[in-house]
């Protein structure tokens, strides 16, 4: 299984980059990896090992850049050198903490679209309070939806959760601003029909407060709603910790509490870490894109191979153009 890894994108490239790639050479034997970028650099972190090589590169997309030019002028670019290993046919998949704009733009001209599939959804998966997490889509992939994105979203996610989160019947739920049938907008209402009509598990509506709790294993909606829930979330939890924190270090009576606490404060922020989960996968290209977290420390560039290798192991999306050919000939 080859995997292509864009080295320079991120906050902590190429060398958080390359120590993640090579803890995942440890622990899959059935992996090779293709670290694209300078190659000056990417040797100062780099092991040896036979199952990895560099494709270099000096030219690097920037956080500043605007997404679709860059991809489009900066041909030799380390994260679009890694999608065109994978449109090549040299990569099965292909990683990149690198700007989100840029990589969505990378998988659509270069990897290319599945047949049929009508926009492609960013999809992370968030933790929740039982570890288990779930995965919401679209987060920004494309702001406007129509009901027919919203129930492609919804397939494509309930392939995903089933065959690499090893979760049995997932449930899926429309994000909405109540539990009742006829509540929302006329996208929430022309989505529920659809949804409630479709082949999958489909829940009903769920309110933005009870995704923690695990109130369904897939949740959908518009990207520019699944946008704001996203950093809300990420936003809230930084802030908690950063309350705790202050907290527990203002007076000695609470920096002893704290102390007695650690164990149990440090399990409380592994279960709400983001990078055990991977990255987000761009659902609906021809082969896996995984966007890491543009703060991707080696744990996190780990965590987002492991779940590119299971999407190729489960031909994720291969099962999704399948699904979706069953949708359009009914």
């Amino acid at each position: 299984m080859k995997i292509a890894i864009d080295a320079m994108g991120g906050d902590h490239a190429p060398k958080e980059i390359v120590l993640g790639a090579m803890k995942a050479l440890e622990e899959y034997k059935d992996i090779h990896i293709t670290l694209v970028g300078d190659e000056v650099k990417i040797k100062e972190y780099l092991a040896t090992n036979d199952r990895i090589e560099i494709l270099h590169t000096d030219e690097v997309i920037l956080p500043t850049d605007e997404p679709v030019r860059a991809v489009r002028r900066k041909k030799t670019a380390s994260m679009v050198l890694a999608a065109q290993l994978v449109a090549d046919g040299k990569a099965d998949a292909c990683i990149s903490a690198g700007n989100t704009g840029a990589l969505m733009a990378a998988g659509l001209f270069v990897v290319g679209r599945i047949e049929g599939i009508e926009r492609p959804a960013l999809s992370p998966t968030l933790p929740t309070i039982g570890g288990e997490g779930f995965l919401l889509l679209d987060v920004g992939a494309n702001v406007d939806a129509k009901p027919e994105h919203l129930l492609q979203y919804a397939i494509m996610g309930s392939i995903y959760a089933e065959k690499v989160r090893n979760v049995s019947n997932p449930r899926i739920g429309l994000l909405n601003i109540g539990t009742e049938e006829k509540k929302g907008n006329e996208l929430a209402k022309s989505s529920f029909e659809l949804l409630q009509q479709a082949d999958i598990n489909f829940i009903g509506n769920v309110e933005a407060r009870d995704l923690l709790e695990g109130v369904a294993d897939v949740v959908v909606t518009d990207g520019f709603t699944g946008n704001m829930v996203l950093k809300t979330i990420e936003g809230t939890a930084l802030s908690v910790f950063k309350m705790l924190k202050t907290a527990l270090t203002g007076s000695l009576k609470s920096k002893l509490a704290a102390a007695v606490l650690k164990p149990d404060l440090v399990q409380l922020k592994s279960k709400m870490d983001y990078s055990e989960y991977g990255g987000a996968g761009l659902f609906g290209l021809k082969a896996p894109v995984i966007k890491a977290h543009g703060s991707s420390d080696a744990n996190a560039v780990f965590s987002a191979v492991r779940q590119t290798r299971m999407m190729v192991e489960n031909n994720v999306a291969h099962t999704i153009k399948q699904a979706v050919e069953l949708t359009t000939n009914k």
